[in-house]
């Protein structure tokens, strides 16, 4: 329950901060000064919701080789990360996008790849990773990632906690008119309500946005699986990848970047999960394409 609460957390933090500003500049004040301006309000919704999913995106590389401590690999510095290099490279070669960033982070098993664009992307591998699977199940779970890059993934996730966010943004803002006008009776401009309203309507539709941000992640992982079992041709490595990581203790990647990651939750968390159950994933492999 602790991830699904720092998640939820990070995707607030966002507007949270930009609900701050836009406050302090009087721009609240100024779209409700006359009873509120839907139109004006839609559009300042739309340039802080996308603004910061965008912002986040653009700086997804820095701060996912930041958060995880990890280091980029050219290949000389042994075999092993030779390795890594050459596999990255000719899977995005047969994927036909431009080569990835490599780099090998300490922490237990996992890999995640971000990235602004798909010919400038990351693709970063716990040595938990390499340390627990064989080179071809390795080899599989990188595939996924590279199917996440060619697939476009980090820019459709950012475009739709875009979206998400300049609903939160103006919805919010609205409910807390309604109630300021309709329930602490201000007359000019608005009170106090409409902060407290606003403040905890951001919240309650934040983290519905949050789940429905990571029923569109779960949907992606399905589709990087398979991608991965096109790349290498059987999706037997992929599902020994999987039923692997299943007995591992997966994680240890920051909120940044955990849905880039490798992961599963169960239960009540599964509604807030960036990833399927490994189950379900395997199942989905199995199934006829």
């Amino acid at each position: 329950m602790k991830r699904v609460l720092l998640l939820i957390a990070t995707n607030l933090a966002i507007m949270v901060v930009l609900s701050i500003v836009v406050s302090v500049l009087g721009f609240d004040r100024w779209l409700t000064a006359n009873g509120i301006d839907y139109f004006s309000l839609l559009v300042f919704s739309a340039i802080f919701g996308f603004g910061g999913a965008f912002i986040s995106l653009l700086l997804s590389k820095t701060i996912a080789k930041w958060s995880v401590g990890a280091q980029l690999i050219d290949g000389s510095e042994g075999t092993t990360q030779y390795w890594l290099v050459q596999t990255v490279h000719k899977l995005a070669d047969a994927a036909g996008i431009g080569r990835p960033e490599v780099a090998v982070y300490e922490g237990p098993a996992n890999a995640f790849a971000t990235g602004a664009f798909r010919d400038s992307a990351l693709v970063a591998v716990s040595s938990g990773l390499v340390e627990a699977m064989s080179k071809e199940e390795v080899e599989a779970v990188l595939g996924h990632e590279v199917t996440h890059i060619s697939n476009g993934d980090m820019v459709t996730l950012t475009l739709i906690q875009g979206v998400l966010n300049t609903f939160v943004f103006f919805l919010s803002r609205v409910v807390g008119f309604i109630v300021d006008k309709a329930v602490f009776r201000t007359e000019r401009g608005v009170g106090p309500g409409f902060y407290i309203t606003m403040i905890v309507s951001q919240i309650v539709f934040g983290i519905l946005a949050s789940a429905i941000v990571a029923w569109f992640s779960r949907q992606r992982e399905f589709r990087a699986d398979r991608g991965s079992a096109n790349l290498l041709g059987s999706p037997q490595p992929m599902i020994a990848a999987l039923t692997r990581l299943g007995g591992l203790q997966t994680g240890g990647l920051p909120d940044s970047v955990k849905a880039f990651g490798i992961s599963s939750e169960s239960g009540l968390a599964q509604i807030f999960a960036t990833h399927p159950p490994i189950q379900v994933r395997i199942a989905a492999l199995q199934a006829p394409a």
